[in-house]
Formats: C-alpha cells, sequence, structure tokens
C-alpha cells in the first residue's frame, strides 16, 4: 500500500476529524476562559485583596539598571502563573460539564433504548406471518 493512499485513509477516518475540530474550537475557547479570567474574575479578586493585580506579581531576582542596557530585569513572575492556573480550573470545570452533560444524555438514550422494545424488521414481519399462516392450517 502506497504512503499517500494509507495517509489518505488515516485522514479520511471519522475521528482524526473529530479532532481535528476539537483542537480548533478547544483554541477559540481558550481565548474566551483568558479573557474571563483577565477581565471578570480577577478584577473583583484583586479588588478584595486591595487592588492587587495578579498578572503583575512578580520576584525580582535581578532588578534591571537603567544606566547600562545590558543588564535586564528577572524576575519569577508568579501572579501570570495564578492567572493561569485559575484559567486552567476553569476550562476543566467547563470540560467536566460538557462530559457529565454528554454522559447523561448517553445514559438517557440508552434507557429509552432498552425500555422500547425494537421494532422488527419488514423481513422479521414477513417471516411472523408466513408462521402465522403455518399455524393456521390444518
Amino acid at each position: 500500500m502506497s504512503i499517500i493512499k494509507e495517509f489518505r485513509e488515516f485522514i479520511a477516518r471519522g475521528n482524526v476529524i473529530d479532532l481535528a475540530v476539537g483542537v480548533i474550537i478547544g483554541a477559540a475557547f481558550n481565548s474566551i476562559v483568558k479573557s474571563l479570567v483577565d477581565q471578570v474574575v480577577m478584577p473583583p479578586i484583586g479588588l478584595a485583596t486591595g487592588g492587587l493585580d495578579f498578572s503583575k506579581l512578580e520576584w525580582v531576582l535581578r532588578s534591571e539598571n537603567p544606566a547600562t542596557e545590558e543588564i535586564e530585569k528577572v524576575a519569577i513572575q508568579y501572579g501570570a502563573f495564578i492567572n493561569t492556573i485559575i484559567q486552567f480550573l476553569i476550562v476543566a470545570m467547563a470540560v467536566f460539564v460538557l462530559v457529565k452533560i454528554v454522559n447523561t444524555l448517553r445514559r438517557q438514550h440508552a434507557e429509552e433504548a432498552e425500555a422500547a422494545p425494537a421494532a422488527p424488521t419488514p423481513t422479521e414481519a414477513l417471516l411472523a406471518e408466513i408462521r402465522d399462516e403455518l399455524k393456521k392450517r390444518p
């Protein structure tokens, strides 16, 4: 089998396309969550902590020297890390809720399928008619 044909079969599988759609939607969802954290969640938290902006919190290891351009500031930006953790928690919660909804819908669908007996196929119905006719004969 040629590599091109094998690659074409790989791409044509439904799960590869589903994965691509998931990655694209995930990237768009990431920007929504970033905006939610930076513009909605963090301002009230900053207000509650006395006007503290978490994105600017840092631990300076070596300060910047304005006299020389060679020495740049070296800092651990733990505030940005806190924002990233909050973003992760929001994404994790959203994914959890989405999976929970999908699982609930699947369970309901499975229960409905079990509760309602499957209608006989046309072949089964025809065979049942033939059986009934044969039973009527002496």
